[in-house]
């Protein structure tokens, strides 16, 4: 036997009545809507009302998304800063490279309008290494004997004199730089035209003329140019810079302290060129072994 519901708790139309009526109002509606577009205000205000939900249900998704990016982009960012790095690292040692050899083709230049001021017969060359000698002031340059170069040679930078040929090898020379103790160069001053011997200190890398009397016109910022009368250095080439002169009474000769002007510890090309020209002979010299030859033959008797 079934159990239903006494009649007198029943309200209002039943299961079917309430379908079927509201199966015809969405008829309705949708037609009112897609017809008229009564609806539209509607649905507006209700899209209103529903964005801040929409805002929080769509929160969680979002967050994660964009941790997610955070994490990939910092993945991605660590890369790109990577490679940006070792081509910056790359770009910088072709930079170098490329402003070392400016600089190497300007010397050049320069050295071959030295030549052709000069006049003479040259050979380029390239300082290999530094003698390890603390005493001394020498380089090794990658030319010798089979290059024609031989002892005695000047040798130039860019600028002016570096030094002089001192020892020769097959394939390899010795330079004795102008700051080298045993280095005496004939030098002339620009200004006055004073002639005098400039010689090397060796340990501090400066230069001294010496035996210059105490009135010789000799000033600070003088230029000293090679004389030539040597015969082994050619006139006019840049050698120093008056940097200190004192004068004391109680001195025959002044003290005068000089500095290179070429890059004497900085050059990397040289120049080895010829000699200047060979000294006149001396008039005197006949005359001279006549003298000592009559002394000897006195000395005898």
């Amino acid at each position: 036997m079934e159990h239903s519901a006494p009649q007198f708790f029943q309200r209002g139309p039943t299961l079917l009545t309430r379908f079927i009526f509201f199966c015809l109002a969405s008829l309705v509606l949708l037609i009112a809507d897609s017809r008229f577009h009564y609806l539209e205000g509607m649905r507006t205000g209700v899209s209103v009302l529903l964005y801040p939900l929409q805002r929080l249900t769509d929160i969680p998704g979002w967050a994660l998304n964009r941790t997610t990016e955070f994490f990939v982009t910092q993945a991605q960012l660590r890369q790109e800063n990577e490679h940006l790095r070792q081509q910056n690292l790359a770009n910088a040692t072709s930079l170098q490279t490329l402003a070392a050899l400016e600089a190497e083709n300007k010397n050049l230049r320069t050295m071959l309008g030295l030549r052709e001021v000069i006049g003479r017969k040259a050979v380029s060359a390239e300082i290999q290494r530094l003698h390890p000698d603390p005493f001394t002031r020498r380089a090794v340059i990658d030319r010798g004997v089979h290059d024609g170069v031989r002892a005695g040679l000047a040798v130039v930078d860019s600028i002016g004199l570096v030094g002089q040929i001192t020892r020769v090898y097959p394939w390899q020379s010795e330079v004795s730089l102008v700051t080298d103790r045993d280095q005496a160069i004939p030098i002339q001053v620009q200004r006055s035209g004073l002639r005098g011997v400039l010689f090397g200190i060796g340990y501090d890398g400066t230069l001294e003329l010496r035996y210059m009397p105490v009135s010789a016109d000799v000033q600070n910022g003088d230029v000293l140019f090679t004389s030539g009368i040597d015969g082994t250095y050619p006139p006019g080439l840049p050698v120093a810079k008056v940097t200190n002169v004192e004068r004391d009474v109680a001195y025959a000769f002044a003290r005068i302290n000089c500095v290179p002007l070429t890059g004497v510890y900085g050059a990397l090309q040289v120049m080895v060129i010829e000699g200047g020209d060979k000294p006149p002979a001396d008039p005197f010299a006949n005359e001279t072994k006549r003298l000592l030859g009559k002394k000897a033959r006195k000395e005898r008797q």
